[in-house]
């Protein structure tokens, strides 16, 4: 573990990134204290991240850090929640030296500061197994503003952010070290390792949505839950995915598959419903420059999810998604 001990590593590296929030107490108290905007609802959400499962034992320190921010930015944007602050503990393998260590919080300082997102506590510990990080992350919504997964309604637009993908093929890329794939493998390792989330849309797009998840464990598999929850159906027209170019050319390559993208996770887009009255704000939207939005199908009444292939014919996966158990 670092030579510092816990209480310097605190100092040094992590007591930085609470400059921004007095409640914060300078990381000094075992809690923070925080003041909260009158009109305002608090969004809580939290992510571990565990090396061999969520990334790869020998990712960049920065990286790890900066996937640790974002999936749980993910999430916020996903109910249209500003940043707030973050908690974060970090379970450090024992015999960590300090480089690897400060290159971590340099990664979190690097988000810190681009999300205006301070961490105002935590805790730092080591451990005799894998390298695992939690966050705690916490957003802000005027009152009764929430997007919630509940909210889909037959006949809404189905609609995602970004493209649709790059993160499962991306941990395919990040796996190659022999960099045979590329600019598109680089691309695509990068998609995996630090992804993008997409509180623009939460801050423009929000106030016309009827529902919205974060597409963490592969599109089919999301999808279902917001129709499980909001008791809906849902088609999707594959030929409508939108696809990165790397993507596009891995898919040509046969270096990967339909099946990965639909399925394979890690993309952290936008999966939303919006009003089948909202396709000109969504035109507006995509033409002012924004993380474009692309209406990829419909939501339905009744249950079931109906998929077709860019060839137009039924398309069933062989699993739906990620699962841990």
């Amino acid at each position: 573990m670092s030579r510092r001990g816990e209480f310097g590593l605190i100092a040094d590296l992590f007591a930085p990134l609470a400059s921004s929030e007095p409640g914060a107490l300078a990381l000094t108290d075992d809690a923070a204290v925080l003041d909260l905007p009158a009109g305002y609802q608090l969004v809580t959400t939290v992510d571990a991240i565990v090396a061999g499962v969520h990334f790869l034992p020998d990712d960049p320190p920065e990286t790890i850090a900066r996937k640790l921010m974002r999936v749980n930015l993910s999430d916020l944007a996903a109910m249209g929640a500003k940043p707030r602050a973050a908690f974060l503990t970090c379970a450090f393998p024992k015999g960590l030296d300090d480089q690897w260590i400060e290159a971590f919080a340099s990664g979190l300082a690097a988000d810190v500061a681009a999300f205006a997102m301070p961490i105002a506590g935590g805790d730092t510990v080591s451990t005799p197994g894998p390298a695992t990080f939690t966050l705690t992350a916490l957003g802000l919504v005027p009152a009764g503003t929430a997007v919630l997964r509940s909210g889909a309604r037959g006949g809404d637009l189905l609609a995602v952010t970004g493209t649709i993908g790059d993160g499962a093929l991306g941990l395919l890329a990040a796996r190659q070290a022999d960099g045979s794939g590329g600019a598109h493998q680089a691309f695509l390792a990068d998609r995996y390792r630090v992804p993008q989330p997409r509180l623009d849309v939460a801050a423009g797009l929000a106030g016309h949505m009827h529902a919205c998840m974060d597409i963490s464990d592969g599109l089919v598999q999301d999808l279902g839950h917001v129709c499980e929850v909001s008791g809906v159906g849902a088609t999707v027209d594959m030929a409508r995915v939108p696809l990165s170019a790397a993507a596009q050319a891995w898919l040509a390559e046969g270096r990967g598959s339909w099946e990965q993208i639909m399925t394979g996770g890690d993309d952290y887009e936008l999966l939303m419903a919006f009003p089948a009255s909202a396709a000109h704000i969504i035109a507006a939207w995509n033409a002012s420059g924004g993380t474009p939005v692309t209406v990829i199908g419909t939501f339905t009444e009744g249950t079931g999810l109906h998929l077709t292939d860019p060839a137009g014919q039924a398309w069933t996966p062989v699993r739906t998604g990620f699962t841990h158990f």
